[in-house]
């Protein structure tokens, strides 16, 4: 894992079983940064306040309620927009279609820009691009839930309102 993990300050970490790690003998593994105390001080003060303050239980819960907010929005499009949406906790996909097959770039980029005219960045994922990855930080709130949500909900409806234009 990296990135959250210093919470802005640049390290990783390597999570593995202890018979993976035993295997793991001198000279069979090299970090160059291995052992810095900078960055083992910051990586324990991160996890403590993961701990301290509950933050995995609460990426549960927000996450679940994106998730349904986010299903419902597929839900409302019969699947014919939004595919599959998945995640766990704060790591969300939600993939977009156009007649059952995965939504072309330059549509994409239309929903895409309407999310950040908004004030929402999402990012885009998946084989296709076609996926949106919703990863926000740690400390939002159910308010940047809803906001999201709607965000996205009203970036379709942009989207479905120009397409519905270009046929006639």
């Amino acid at each position: 894992m990296a990135k959250g993990i210093g919470n802005g300050f640049p390290m990783a970490a390597v999570i593995t079983t202890p018979e993976i790690a035993q295997t793991l003998t001198i000279g069979s593994y090299f970090n160059t940064f291995g052992g810095n105390p900078l960055a083992s001080a910051i990586g324990s003060t991160v996890l403590d306040v993961i701990d301290e303050e509950n933050l995995q239980m609460r990426s549960h819960n927000l996450g679940n309620r994106l998730l349904k907010k986010l299903a419902a929005i597929r839900d409302d499009y019969n699947g014919e927009i939004v595919g599959d949406v998945r995640g766990k906790g704060l790591m969300i996909g939600m993939e977009m279609m156009v007649k059952g097959k995965p939504m072309p770039k330059d549509h994409m980029d239309q929903i895409v820009e309407d999310c950040k005219d908004m004030g929402l960045i999402v990012g885009r994922g998946g084989p296709q691009a076609n996926v949106f990855r919703i990863a926000p930080p740690m400390c939002i709130n159910e308010d940047d839930v809803d906001f999201t949500a709607e965000t996205i909900r009203r970036s379709i409806e942009k989207y479905c309102d120009r397409q519905a234009k270009n046929k006639f």
